[in-house]
């Protein structure tokens, strides 16, 4: 098991901890904003944001049997909260274009990071550790989708997922390289979310996809 502070659930570096309340506040807002565009009440957005922003860390959590973490950290509901407050008294025109989609290109790297990084704090065997990133970094924005009855960029050929699949590889290889060979698990981890993040922007800028199935459709 990784045994470093860096990944103790209970301590987090303050910049892990920026990245983490950061990367909750982007999908919060990105909930907030699908309801903001589909003329849904203030409660309706705040219920957006809160789905959004928790829903990966709740499900990662709940599979590796740890405390549901916004159940014990007084800041992430108001985080959640204060962005459904923040998508009411904007126009949504202020969330649209790439810039917003940086931003979530920023969260779903720090997501799918902090996510394996977890799971191997509790035990969880690397590949399984990797997958739980890849839980924690998409699976707010599926339910998201599937409850503002829209399509998922999950579903498309963009790299998203292949994003947040690169974050959690190389934070699980670098802490395991770390932990064995002595260097700085913190820097294991800014290079895994800072490789996921170039990814995703990389895919924005160029609208980079994989290439899809062309068998014959019955």
């Amino acid at each position: 098991m990784i045994t470093t502070d860096i990944l103790n659930p209970a301590v987090l570096t303050p910049l892990l901890d920026a990245l983490s309340l950061g990367g909750i506040a982007l999908f919060a807002l990105s909930g907030a904003v699908i309801a903001a565009k589909q003329g849904q009440t203030i409660v309706t957005l705040a219920f957006f944001a809160l789905l959004t922003g928790v829903g990966g860390g709740t499900v990662r959590d709940l599979l590796i049997g740890a405390p549901v973490f916004w159940m014990t950290d007084p800041w992430v509901a108001p985080v959640c909260l204060g962005t459904a407050l923040v998508a009411w008294f904007t126009p949504v025109r202020l969330w649209e274009g790439k810039l917003f989609d940086y931003a979530d290109g920023a969260g779903l790297a720090a997501f799918a990071m902090l996510g394996s990084a977890k799971a191997l704090a509790y035990g969880i065997p690397p590949v399984p550790a990797a997958l739980m990133g890849v839980i924690t970094g998409c699976v707010g924005g599926i339910i998201r989708d599937v409850v503002a009855g829209r399509p998922t960029i999950l579903l498309g050929p963009e790299l998203y997922i292949t994003a947040a699949a690169l974050s959690s590889a190389l934070c699980v290889a670098g802490m395991i390289a770390a932990e064995t060979f002595g260097f700085s698990q913190n820097f294991a981890s800014m290079t895994a979310f800072a490789a996921g993040f170039a990814l995703r922007s990389a895919a924005i800028h160029w609208q980079i996809g994989l290439p899809t199935y062309r068998g014959a459709v019955e």
